[in-house]
């Protein structure tokens, strides 16, 4: 690992991939909901370092009321394996849990160090700011079970069908690779979405005072509605080939889920990038925001209020960018006056009616081959 990239979170990178831990000796079996099974690829790989295993009691309660886990570390979510109550009564601590995907497959095990209530309204009102049901992120977390299971884990595989594998990257790769190139400093896109023009504007911007650029999309669970991630990557390597210098720009998947927990998410995000060797961190407006749950800008204000050196990566906060025509290419509110029928701004609902009609969107707003991709996806 290159002493020149940035530290991992906490200090040290994570590893707990084990292969030995197949032959374990389960007392129980439990399977993963979709999320937990992203949560446990992203321990086992070193991406929510410092993190080894489920989170106990403490750090619990610490995470959800100051955001910090019971060492002092900032953390800004929850990570817990929680199951239901009858499963949990047949589990004692110390008991080492066999932990499944929806197959039945084995993913690594659990050693129970501690049995605790999930406090699910607690988290949803701390985590999240609404106990709203309609929140995606708060349904899936009150579809989860009653009682949390913590402790370390010993993964046998992250993964049995990892998505993208040629672009699956752990952190431990994404350092090495940032090495060879000579990369010293890289700024982090996360997206969930097909990059338009306003994406790409600010991504280039950053380029400019970075070595290198990770495109960072996130594959693992989205809600309902989200455009899929194979036609995204479909959309990032059509547009990454023509449009972005092949020396400063590297493609690599999230597996996480999304949890569309606002600003706390953008803090776990950063923290997640950090991992895996950025520097910096695109932060733009309503940063894995939804609905009406959050502020324009409350994505950007809460890094100012995380304690000193609580991260090493830097946000990189941009506003709202469009294109102008009186200006002739992309504007924010810091770089150009706003203009009455100036800028050109397509909602996604509006983006998305064009596209099932075959209508491609104008060219100021999102590239042609990007938006081929998107018209053959809703075609099919």
């Amino acid at each position: 690992m290159s002493k020149q990239l940035v530290a991992p979170h906490g200090g040290t990178l994570v590893n707990r991939v084990d292969p030995q831990a197949k032959g374990a000796k389960a007392d129980a079996a439990v399977t993963l909901t979709e999320r937990q099974q992203c949560d446990l690829e992203l321990i086992a790989i070193g991406a929510l370092s410092p993190l080894t295993g489920f989170m106990g009691r403490a750090d619990y309660e610490g995470v959800c009321e100051k955001m910090k886990l019971a060492s002092g570390v900032v953390w800004p979510i929850p990570v817990t394996c929680a199951v239901d109550k009858a499963a949990a009564d047949k589990i004692g601590v110390g008991a080492t849990v066999q932990l499944n995907d929806a197959r039945g497959r084995m993913l690594g095990v659990l050693t129970v160090e501690e049995k605790y209530p999930h406090d699910k309204q607690k988290q949803a009102k701390l985590a999240f700011k609404t106990e709203d049901a309609a929140h995606p992120g708060v349904k899936v977390l009150m579809s989860e079970g009653d009682v949390c299971l913590a402790g370390p884990v010993r993964v046998v595989t992250p993964n049995h069908d990892p998505e993208f594998p040629k672009h699956n990257l752990s952190p431990t790769q994404t350092r090495a690779e940032f090495a060879r190139r000579g990369w010293k400093t890289v700024v982090a896109f996360q997206t969930r979405n097909p990059i338009h023009r306003a994406h790409e504007y600010l991504t280039k911007c950053a380029q400019e005072i970075c070595d290198g650029l990770l495109i960072h999309p996130l594959v693992g669970q989205t809600q309902e509605g989200d455009i899929p991630a194979d036609v995204r990557m479909k959309c990032y390597l059509a547009l990454i080939e023509k449009y972005y210098h092949p020396d400063h720009t590297m493609l690599s998947v999230l597996p996480a889920a999304m949890r569309y927990a606002g600003p706390r998410e953008a803090i776990l995000h950063a923290i997640m990038r950090q991992n895996y060797g950025c520097s910096h961190f695109i932060v733009g407006r309503d940063h894995a925001g939804v609905g009406n749950y959050y502020g324009t800008y409350d994505a950007q204000t809460i890094f100012d209020e995380l304690p000193e050196g609580g991260l090493k990566i830097t946000p990189l906060k941009f506003e709202h960018a469009a294109w102008s025509k009186r200006a002739g290419g992309m504007v924010s509110g810091k770089t150009f006056p706003k203009i009455e029928g100036d800028q050109i701004f397509l909602s996604g609902t509006k983006v998305r009616d064009m596209l099932r009609a075959g209508e491609r969107p104008p060219e100021e707003f999102t590239r042609p081959e990007v938006a081929d991709i998107l018209i053959e996806s809703m075609r099919s």
